[in-house]
């Protein structure tokens, strides 16, 4: 373990190439810039049959680099993942009773949505505390189940799908949105899988991805939701599923350009090795934090068991006597300190843990970070604290 005080730690020589370690939107792909975009098809309707083409590629290329079955449907959707999650929500939920799983603050915001929204009357929560999974061995498949795959502000994620009952009653609603294209997803497990862009991909925001399972269809065509949904939440007419949603007929107007730098994305996830070689990317990034963290004894993962540790958002605690001894309040302090101080020497850009976390740090790993950035990073999170410890 390492000592340090402000006394023995040295400015660090070497600074990240980017310092772009933000959790969304994240870093754009290597070598990324907008010269990419220029054959975006900007001023064009998204209804024309060069833009359909181009959504359409979007989504076969998100099939492709994601190895989703065939009879699933893959559908671009309005507003980010959130918007996807609360399309499924609003669509799907009611038909029988929900098991809905928060460790964090993105799944406890669903908690929120189905009870105080939806106002479903049989609902189970099933919650931890940041840094823990809930007992998966007490959740109910005869009924719905909704989960975050990766909890984006805590850094605790499930470590793979076998949990999941095969011969489940209910559908699983999973938001995969921190998780998908560095993990590994078992789509046979999940009926209905929400995503962005602005995660792993390094893509633009506002747009969410939706993946649906037969058994998600199904339920759409033969169930009627108890309440009114608005027009950007319907994803069936007369009873059928609203099948162009699916094909590149989206139902509002769609960026352009952010479809051209979303193929440009995967197109490189592609040339990267695919799938097999973005999970690797992330988890080399993720080992180069594990490395320093191993070594340095004032910083601790949030998330207690290594098999759960996200190998995107990576989250830290600061566990030092000396920060730990302050009132709740002047530990956070202390966090939001560290990482103004490395924001303002222009090393690590928005790093400081999510607001309703507890205090500490968040560095994306994710699969468009290259691992020497974060190799750079880590002398400066060292003298960055010693830094700081001296003015206690």
């Amino acid at each position: 373990m390492t000592d340090m005080n402000a006394a023995n730690a040295a400015r660090p020589d070497m600074r990240p190439a980017n310092p772009n370690f933000s959790s969304g939107p994240c870093a754009k792909r290597p070598g990324w810039s907008p010269a990419v975009l220029k054959n975006a098809l900007v001023g064009r309707s998204h209804r024309s049959k060069p833009a359909k083409a181009r959504i359409a590629k979007a989504l076969a290329l998100t099939r492709q680099l994601l190895e989703i079955p065939d009879d699933y449907l893959v559908g671009i959707v309005p507003a980010s993942d959130t918007g996807a999650m609360e399309m499924a929500m609003w669509s799907l939920l009611g038909a029988r009773g929900v098991d809905v799983l928060a460790w964090e603050s993105f799944g406890s915001g669903w908690v929120t949505d189905i009870q105080k929204q939806l106002r479903l009357d049989d609902v189970r929560v099933l919650k931890s505390a940041y840094g823990e999974l809930p007992d998966l061995g007490e959740v109910n498949f005869e009924r719905d189940v909704v989960f975050t795959w990766n909890g984006t502000t805590s850094g605790v994620r499930v470590a793979d799908g076998n949990w999941i009952d095969e011969n489940r009653k209910g559908l699983t609603l999973c938001d995969a949105t921190s998780a998908v294209f560095a993990q590994n997803l078992d789509f046979s497990k999940l009926d209905v899988t929400t995503f962005s862009w602005q995660k792993v991909l390094g893509g633009e925001a506002a747009h969410g991805m939706l993946v649906l399972s037969p058994q998600a269809v199904e339920r759409l065509e033969n169930f009627t939701p108890g309440r009114p949904l608005p027009k950007i939440f319907r994803l069936t007419k007369n009873g059928k599923l609203i099948s162009g949603i699916f094909e590149g007929a989206t139902i509002n107007t769609i960026s352009m350009l952010a479809i051209e730098d979303v193929i440009d994305a995967m197109e490189w996830g592609m040339s990267e090795g695919g799938l097999k070689g973005l999970q690797a990317r992330a988890d080399a990034n993720a080992k180069a934090i594990s490395d320093w963290v191993q070594t340095t004894d004032w910083v601790e993962f949030l998330a207690r068991v290594p098999e759960q540790r996200s190998n995107t958002s990576v989250c830290l605690r600061i566990v030092d006597p000396a920060v730990m001894d302050l009132p709740e309040e002047g530990q956070a302090a202390f966090a939001k300190r560290l990482a103004s101080r490395l924001d303002a020497e222009g090393v690590a850009y928005d790093i400081g843990a999510y607001r309703d976390a507890p205090p500490g740090l968040r560095i994306w790993c994710g699969s468009t970070v290259e691992t020497s950035d974060l190799a750079a990073l880590t002398p400066w999170l060292t003298w960055a604290f010693a830094q700081e410890k001296s003015s206690l």
